[in-house]
């Protein structure tokens, strides 16, 4: 059973949006003032190109492998299962500690209006959306949808009446700390766009995975950019240094600046409703993290234990609710810098597993949305992200020293028992010293997702290339002797005698040559009998020669079928010239390396399915 897929475009966009719009704009960027002054700005900005750069690598993976789990899913298919069990408790953990985050910007808010223990409301706060998240994943989109709707309109007020209140002497001298300062704070502040790789972790909640996850990681992206980078540019202008620097409200003070009362609270409203989304959208995608570790049997199975009616993983939602609970009393500092640095640290193993996978010579690895300006882009973001986790103090490395023994501790002991997993990098060692290392497991699985992904419902033509007999010849040979071997090898299935198929096939070819193109030949002949159709392929790695020697083929397909199949004759024939005219066909064809993976270059191309054959 798998967790249901309800969640459209606007549902991702809003959960994307909303989990990176919280504490990092409405509580950070005071703290962020006055580590880097006024080019605190520049902060923000530098942060969210580097979260874009990281975005495109972990959208790739999300299209090509959309399951629960996200990128701690595509970590352990690209590096092995130590590595994603390290990294699936980092990001479950990290996530964690953002919603965290965000219950005390929310606790912080109700301690305005009533006098009361700050760790109360917040796990108070932290019991509701565990209970929220426990009823389904359509409810906490619907909720996301309402709040961030009315979120952006508050945040799009400020912006634009704050912009006549700006003074611009707030702004000199502008990196008034150095721009070391202004680069070491892109990297503290990274946490407000951690929101954004929460969409791979719920990826096996979407709908149309293959379009809707780029299409809203990159809508929200650009749109938090331009929010996170105005906003600051308004606070700054606005207020001056002794009120922005360490301001835990410095937003709402900025509204209290230049709209009295009213912006006061329309500012605190704003906050609780970026608070709120974050904290849903944080349980919700942390708790997936536990549930793929679990699925995958790397920690114990229960926690992918899901809910009858909801589908939902209760004791992985369990379980994040009771971590972030704990994390409350945490110091602030401490979190954001924790947060930031497993986030970082999980941007650049995704940008590291695409070079893995597209090296690695995968041919079921088949993202619909690729990274641009491979492998600039991962190169960059490697370097980018590693220049901010420099930057960051010595606790933060330690909390993540300590989840990393964890992790190791766990696949250790627990999941180094269970069976044992194929991965990329196993490829690409086999692909870079011609060792026998792999099986196909990998491939296999990734042709399962694909189907998953694409709604794919198995028609007949599957079925008989699943089991129809393939041939992978090596050497060059004429076409009587291809026809001579297919008859041997096909002649149970059609209780035909070879010798006799053979000659059938050859006299249809002297009729009319079946050779469509310089690379695919499609002999068919009609067999008697009633209800009989069968299919035969060859691969001919150095060609097979037909009438005219200067021709070869290097894709063969026989088919043989009695009178009565002529309709699904017909229908085998348009599958396999619309799979053929595919841009890469021939070279993915020529470069499959089993059998195996002839047969899923047919089953994996792009065609119309009938599921009623």
């Amino acid at each position: 059973m798998n967790i249901k897929r309800e969640l459209r475009f606007i549902d991702v966009y809003c959960i994307a949006t909303g989990a990176m719009i919280s504490s990092g704009i409405f509580v950070l960027p005071g703290i962020a003032h006055a580590k880097a002054g006024p080019s605190v700005i520049l902060s923000y900005f530098f942060a969210g190109l580097l979260a874009t750069s990281g975005m495109f690598s972990a959208a790739e993976m999300a299209t090509a492998m959309p399951k629960a789990g996200g990128d701690y899913f595509f970590i352990t298919r690209a590096l092995g299962p130590l590595a994603g069990t390290i990294a699936g408790l980092l990001n479950w953990s990290a996530l964690s500690l953002k919603s965290s985050f965000a219950l005390i910007g929310m606790a912080a808010f109700v301690q305005l209006y009533i006098n009361i223990d700050l760790y109360i409301p917040g796990l108070i706060f932290c019991a509701f959306f565990v209970i929220l998240n426990l009823a389904g994943a359509k409810h906490v989109g619907r909720l996301q949808i309402v709040i961030v709707a009315c979120l952006l309109v508050l945040m799009l007020a400020y912006i634009c009446l704050g912009l006549r209140h700006i003074s611009l002497e707030n702004f000199a001298p502008f990196a008034s700390h150095g721009f070391k300062k202004t680069i070491a704070t892109a990297g503290f502040v990274f946490v407000s766009y951690g929101g954004l790789i929460k969409v791979t972790s719920i990826a096996g909640d979407i709908k149309n995975p293959k379009q809707v996850i780029p299409q809203a990681m990159i809508a929200s992206v650009l749109s938090v950019i331009i929010l996170y980078t105005s906003m600051v540019m308004v606070t700054t202008g606005v207020l001056p240094t002794e009120k922005f620097d360490n301001s835990l409200t410095p937003i709402t003070e900025g509204a209290r600046a230049f709209l009295g009362p009213w912006g006061v609270f329309a500012m605190s409203l704003a906050a609780v409703f970026a608070f709120v989304t974050s904290a849903n959208a944080g349980v919700m995608a942390a708790s997936r993290y536990l549930y793929a570790l679990s699925r995958d049997s790397l920690i114990p199975k229960p926690l992918s234990h899901l809910s009858k009616q909801a589908r939902m993983p209760v004791f992985a939602i369990l379980a994040t609710g009771v971590f972030m609970g704990a994390s409350l009393f945490l110091n602030l500092e401490l979190l954001v810098e924790a947060a930031s640095l497993v986030l970082i640290l999980g941007y650049i193993l995704a940008s590291v597993c695409v070079i893995i996978l597209r090296e690695s010579g995968l041919q079921n690895y088949r993202p619909s949305f690729r990274a641009p300006l491979y492998p600039f882009t991962q190169l960059v973001c490697i370097c980018g992200f590693g220049l901010l986790v420099i930057e960051l103090g010595i606790n933060a490395f330690i909390i993540c020293a300590c989840i990393v023994t964890i992790g190791i501790a766990c696949y250790w002991f627990y999941g180094k028992r269970q069976k044992q997993r194929e991965y990329a990098l196993m490829h690409l060692i086999e692909r870079l010293t011609a060792r026998e290392l792999v099986s196909g497991m990998l491939e296999r699985e990734l042709k399962e997702i694909i189907h998953e992904r694409d709604d794919v419902v198995l028609d007949r033509f599957d079925n008989l290339i699943m089991r129809c007999p393939v041939l992978d010849i090596e050497e060059e040979i004429t076409a009587q002797e291809c026809f001579i071997r297919l008859g041997a090898v096909i002649e149970e299935r059609v209780q035909i005698n070879a010798n006799v198929l053979a000659e059938m096939i050859i006299k249809r070819e002297i009729e009319s040559s079946t050779m469509l193109t310089t690379f695919l030949a499609i002999p068919h002949i009609v067999i008697p009998g009633e209800g009989k159709f069968e299919i035969a392929i060859v691969r001919a790695r150095n060609g097979i020669t037909f009438n005219d020697p200067a021709s070869k083929a290097h894709a063969v397909f026989l088919l043989l079928g009695t009178r009565d199949e002529r309709n699904f004759h017909l229908r085998a024939l348009a599958s396999i010239a619309q799979i053929s005219q595919e841009p890469d066909f021939e070279q993915r064809w020529m470069e499959a390396r089993t059998i195996a993976a002839i047969r899923d270059v047919v089953l994996l191309g792009k065609r119309i399915r009938d599921s009623r054959l």
